[in-house]
């Protein structure tokens, strides 16, 4: 078998590959053979069809059909032989199967790009150093407390965190328009639920009054017809309300999973709540400067044929949460180019962690990988069965090596990289401003 190799533009690669006709030519043979003593023709028995009946009935496509099983079979042996990762699938092209000649095809394809060296001491990450102050704390009761809030009905006029019930009607230019109007609304001052000049509207009636209010459209809004113009709403406030805030009790408690309503244990469960849910979000937001970071310090290109599948697979998880399927929305509703870059993104950094893995040597390291069995594991009633499912499930539990392979890349780049510690406050880092 003689196998060359041209290199197209970028990734992509032509490569030729020829295949002696003996080869051909003793698979048809072997293949007709087996067939003559299994198929069954009128006049002869069972396995007693002489090979030239067999051929002469079944050799053309017997032949294609081992084409097919050659070209498979040579592509793969083409690619070992010259030492190529192909990246997706080929395209097969230019197949001379005529009899005895030498077979011969091309399959075109890209190829894995090779990284030499990486940059991993070149990488800046600024690391945040957050902690969870008193403030912070009481900051977080005040909130849950707001969460529970309830309505008390006053005289007094509506000011922000007060809840309106108001009836409404929109018009622009002297017209209302569809989706305008309304009765028995309940708008809470401040909460953004409507726009803000509708909302800073309501702010000093009171229950029967009546108000005019200027409101001007985004050139944004989701509502076409009324993007980008003025209306004048009409408001009539039917109900003011004030809200009311639960007591810090052993009632307040029980609300949380505290069956005896002891509010220390209630504070002390919401404190650790806190700091688990800031250690996760430092490391989601450290892992996400550092692969930044990867990315920016390392230039690579993503295989098309890669890219494609993952916008296939961003698309279904699109259609998933969107709650559709394929019959309601396809490539023409949910275009290429709306995951073009983040899939692009995630094929480039899969071929760097995958070089990070390679170049530096990470191993998986089993303990970390019980660690995090044992974490998930007490948030559960029965932590025994989680244990068992990853001990029983070899799947279940390559998807989580995978995932704490890809930490200790993270942890592997740290102690390469330029890292800067910065102060930060917990609600920044809530918020997502780090």
């Amino acid at each position: 078998m003689q196998v060359s190799i041209e290199t197209l533009e970028g990734l992509e690669r032509r490569m030729t590959v020829q295949i002696p006709s003996e080869r051909v030519t003793a698979a048809v043979e072997k293949k007709l053979k087996d067939l003559s003593k299994t198929v069954r023709i009128d006049g002869f028995r069972p396995g007693k069809v002489p090979l030239k009946v067999v051929q002469r009935k079944f050799g053309g496509h017997v032949r294609q059909e081992v084409i097919g099983d050659v070209i498979e079979s040579s592509y793969q042996e083409a690619l070992i032989q010259e030492k190529v990762r192909p990246a997706g699938m080929p395209s097969i092209d230019s197949v001379n199967s005529e009899e005895k000649q030498d077979m011969s095809y091309t399959a075109t394809f890209e190829v894995y790009p090779e990284v030499e060296q990486l940059e991993l001491a070149s990488i800046e990450v600024e690391k945040p150093l957050v902690e969870v102050t008193d403030a912070d704390f009481e900051d977080m009761l005040q909130k849950l407390r707001e969460q529970r809030k309830t309505w008390k009905e006053c005289k007094s006029a509506a000011q922000q965190g007060y809840q309106v019930m108001v009836d409404f009607e929109g018009r622009i230019d002297g017209e209302i328009f569809e989706g305008g109007a309304g009765k028995d609304m309940a708008v809470e001052i401040g909460a953004g639920q409507m726009l803000p000049e509708f909302e800073a509207g309501l702010e000093g009636i009171k229950a029967g009054e009546e108000k005019d209010v200027e409101v001007n459209f985004p050139e944004d809004y989701h509502g076409a017809d009324v993007a980008g113009k003025t209306a004048v709403f009409t408001l009539k406030a039917t109900r003011v309300s004030e809200p009311e805030l639960p007591e810090l009790n052993e009632e307040f408690a029980k609300g949380f999973g505290i069956e005896d309503g002891d509010l220390d244990k209630m504070r002390s469960d919401i404190r650790a709540n806190m700091e688990k849910e800031k250690d996760d979000r430092l490391k989601l937001d450290l892992k996400n400067k550092v692969m930044s970071g990867l990315l920016e310090n390392n230039v690579i290109i993503a295989p098309s044929a890669l890219v494609a599948e993952e916008i296939k697979s961003l698309r279904a998880q699109a259609m998933e949460r969107m709650g559709k399927n394929s019959a309601e929305l396809d490539e023409n509703t949910l275009p290429d180019q709306l995951f073009s870059e983040e899939a692009t993104r995630r094929v480039q950094l899969g071929l760097l962690i995958s070089e990070v893995i390679r170049q530096e040597k990470v191993e998986i390291d089993q303990a970390l990988v019980d660690s995090a069995i044992e974490d998930m594991a007490i948030a559960y009633e029965q932590p025994d069965q989680v244990r068992d499912y990853y001990r029983q499930n070899q799947q279940a539990r390559a998807g989580l090596e995978s995932m704490v392979l890809e930490d200790q890349v993270v942890a592997h780049i740290l102690e390469q990289a330029k890292v800067v510690d910065k102060a930060a406050s917990f609600e920044d880092l809530m918020n997502g401003k780090l």
